[in-house]
């Protein structure tokens, strides 16, 4: 195992949840880096929408592979989505994760919801989990499960039966999208994994989260819905001619660094 990799499993064993924000591109990540944050995700909608693409379609294997590449240099640990794998065979799931971690990627998502809005076989599921971790040892797998995400019938039972499976096929953790607040310290107790699950405006916060064993929370595609709505709430104001009432914005000058840095 890499000490980079190291580094990023530790984070999930800190005693407090990792804050992990989640990018779409170059500037996006720099700017999380440059804030201090010790490991940024990329968001698989934020990623697909930039190119044009829909989310969850296996569309963006090319873009993704193409962010993490040029992400490589950042100061920060990087974990990228890669939806289902971008692939059905296991084999060519690990083969797209080994060309990540050639260029410093330290783990991924694997997600077992399909573009029909139905769950994958958690066998399938595994059957990848485990071909990574046998091409890629030390590489942080983690396996979402979207029993509730997808409003799966008595989604409880089924992340718990697929959390097994993904546990014994190696998974480093198991991140539960729009797990009700009630079941999260369930979760924790029952997984045997590190467990990830997405903030939520107006939901527990990282001391609460962290209090129930929570190992890491990540923002998931809300910063870029939120840098979206920004835009268009700035540009409405412009043409409304009032004040816009956003906090001040990067200037250009910082931008640039960032970049350039």
């Amino acid at each position: 195992m890499t000490d980079r990799a190291a580094a990023f499993r530790a984070l999930h064993r800190s005693g407090r949840p990792l804050l992990l924000p989640n990018a779409w591109d170059h500037a996006s990540a720099a700017a999380l880096a440059a804030r201090g944050h010790p490991a940024v995700g990329t968001t698989s909608l934020g990623v697909a929408a930039a190119a044009g693409r829909p989310d969850g379609t296996g569309a963006t294997r090319d873009e993704t592979l193409d962010l993490a590449r040029r992400l490589r240099d950042l100061p920060v640990l990087l974990t990228v989505d890669i939806e289902d794998g971008f692939d059905a065979d296991p084999a060519g799931v690990a083969g797209y994760v080994g060309e990540l971690a050639a260029l410093g990627v330290v783990g991924v998502n694997l997600e077992d919801g399909r573009p029909d809005g139905t769950l994958a076989p958690a066998d399938e599921v595994a059957a990848k989990i485990a071909a990574i971790r046998a091409g890629v040892p030390g590489l942080f797998v983690n396996a979402r499960t979207d029993a509730w995400w997808l409003g799966a019938p008595d989604p409880l039972p089924a992340a718990l039966e697929r959390a097994a499976a993904y546990r014994a096929a190696g998974a480093d953790g198991l991140f539960a999208p729009a797990a009700p607040d009630d079941t999260v310290e369930l979760l924790v107790a029952e997984v045997g994994l590190p467990l990830n699950v997405l903030h939520r405006p107006g939901g527990p916060d990282l001391a609460t989260l962290g209090r129930l064993g929570v190992a890491r929370v990540s923002t998931g595609s809300l910063l870029f819905r939120a840098a979206l709505g920004a835009a268009l709430h700035l540009a409405d104001a412009v043409r409304a001619g009032r004040d816009a009432g956003l906090p001040p914005a990067p200037d250009y000058a910082w931008v640039q660094d960032l970049v350039a840095g």
